[in-house]
């Protein structure tokens, strides 16, 4: 296939590492382009009712995903098609990476308009909440890498791709003068602060999307603790979902080590020292175990 021509495209969605345009649309067929910009994740799954062809021709770049205990490349030229998708795919993007994807039911308006107005939401908590830009990215990107180490399977990675992403979305509907308060809340502010886990449940099954639905019980837990000291239902041990067990580790670590509006931000050493500290109360052991086995991937 020659050279994209941008002026064809239909409408065009900008997220974060990812550019996915409409090139064409009739009877049911999308013709879908890509731009991902180096190490960002786009991923395929099954769905059930969902009987379409779907289809990935490598424009350029380079494109890695796993199968079984392999990891496979697909390079430019080089195709990749199921009809219907049978599991579970993450596609990690080597250097800027296009391509073109088909499919013979309609997906581009469904799946591109919902993340991009969750993404768009996801990114001004980050801001509202006195993180940089780049808090969600971060913290989505340590967790998969984390995610890696501990061999979750492709189903489990790519809920957590974005379950870390959108885990403090929720925070849309705390009042800003609670997430920006200087000082100690107190125990009312506090109560409703602690609902925002449950806020970015709600958020992510609004969108009727079942992967999102799904997505959004982790989110929920992303605050529940080892020990069942967390919130909001107490859950411990191996009650709390893998996912959301990684992210509050991942979380705490970039939080511990970010400067916020009520304090300053700690060394990683010294952030590295608390999560050991936590070990077993706040925190998974074995996964605080991997982390600090593999520091150097996360600081």
């Amino acid at each position: 296939m020659g050279k994209i021509n941008e002026d064809s495209f239909i409408e065009t969605v900008h997220m974060k590492g990812l550019q996915i345009s409409l090139i064409a649309s009739g009877d049911g067929t999308e013709v879908i382009y890509h731009k991902m910009q180096p190490g960002t994740r786009w991923g395929l799954e099954p769905a059930e009712g969902w009987s379409a062809l779907e289809y990935i021709h490598l424009l350029s770049g380079k494109l890695s995903y796993k199968k079984a205990n392999s990891v496979l490349i697909l390079q430019t030229g080089d195709v990749f098609y199921r009809s219907p998708v049978d599991q579970h795919y993450v596609f990690e993007s080597e250097g800027i990476t296009e391509f073109i994807y088909i499919t013979s039911q309609p997906v581009f308006h469904h799946y591109s308009l919902i993340s991009k107005e969750l993404e768009e939401l996801a990114i001004s908590i980050e801001e509202k909440d006195g993180y940089t830009v780049d808090h969600c990215t971060r913290i989505s990107r340590f967790s998969m890498k984390l995610g890696e180490l501990l061999e979750l399977n492709t189903k489990e990675m790519f809920r957590l791709s974005l379950a870390s992403f959108f885990h403090d979305i929720g925070k849309v509907k705390v009042p800003l003068n609670i997430l920006q308060k200087p000082g100690k809340l107190t125990s009312e502010e506090w109560e409703l602060m602690k609902k925002h886990t449950t806020f970015g449940r709600e958020i992510l099954e609004e969108t009727g999307l079942p992967t999102l639905v799904d997505v959004g019980k982790i989110v929920e837990q992303h605050h529940e603790r080892y020990d069942g000291q967390g919130y909001p239902f107490g859950l411990k041990d191996n009650d709390i979902s893998i996912q959301a067990a990684i992210i509050s580790v991942v979380d705490s670590f970039d939080a511990m080590t970010t400067d916020r509006v009520y304090r300053g931000r700690m060394t990683k050493e010294e952030a590295i020292e608390e999560l050991i500290r936590c070990r077993g109360t706040m925190y998974n052991p074995y996964i605080v175990d991997i982390f600090i086995k593999n520091k150097e991937l996360f600081i």
